[in-house]
């Protein structure tokens, strides 16, 4: 019975993603405003959430078949074109709040050793309870996997030109705004190439 469950809301979801697919909902929108992107991303990313989450409660089902339910269905909606997103400090805490928020679902309460009350895990427990790469992670990873291809691309395609060149004319007054070139040296950093030609280490 349970399977047939899982067969039924996964259709459901297929749909959704196929009506998604249709609208072609991209992570650049018309207004260049990723934050409201990654709103409604995280919106759609919920919808599936809710579709799923008795099954994620199910004690019926073990962890490691939930977490591959979460990678399949519902992590696929938010990180659809994630390779070009640009995500500042606020965007990447949303995506970990609900990266936790389903992995809390997965992993349930656990019972305090002191009190007895039964309480929810924290994120340190959540990081080693969860042995996959975080949401954060995987979307850092996409996007250093496409800045490598795109720079392997050679400088008579458009999409190299854009990456690399420089825009002409000055800028308005203020800090400048973070761009996904920085993103991508943030990167580098973090795995210890910061200081590296990244365009030749492709």
């Amino acid at each position: 019975m349970i399977f047939l469950q899982v067969l039924s809301d996964m259709f459901i979801i297929l749909g959704i993603l196929k009506r998604n697919a249709i609208k072609n909902v991209y992570w650049s929108s018309c207004q260049n405003s990723i934050r409201e992107e990654i709103k409604s991303r995280l919106r759609s990313g919920n919808a599936c959430y809710h579709l799923v989450q008795n099954l994620l409660s199910c004690r019926s089902l073990s962890k490691n078949v939930k977490i591959k339910i979460y990678r399949t269905i519902i992590l696929p909606v938010v990180l659809y074109g994630c390779e070009t997103c640009l995500l500042t400090l606020w965007e990447e805490r949303k995506l970990r709040v609900f990266e936790n928020m389903v992995l809390r679902r997965i992993f349930g309460p656990r019972r305090d050793e002191v009190t007895g009350e039964w309480r929810r895990l924290h994120n340190e427990e959540l990081n080693d309870l969860y042995s996959s790469t975080s949401i954060v992670w995987v979307i850092k990873s996409r996007r250093m996997r496409w800045v490598g291809h795109v720079a392997r691309m050679g400088e008579e395609r458009g999409v190299y030109r854009f990456l690399v060149g420089k825009p002409e004319g000055k800028r308005t007054l203020g800090r400048p705004r973070r761009r996904w070139v920085d993103n991508i040296r943030m990167d580098l950093q973090e795995v210890g190439c910061g200081y590296m030609n990244w365009i030749g280490l492709a």
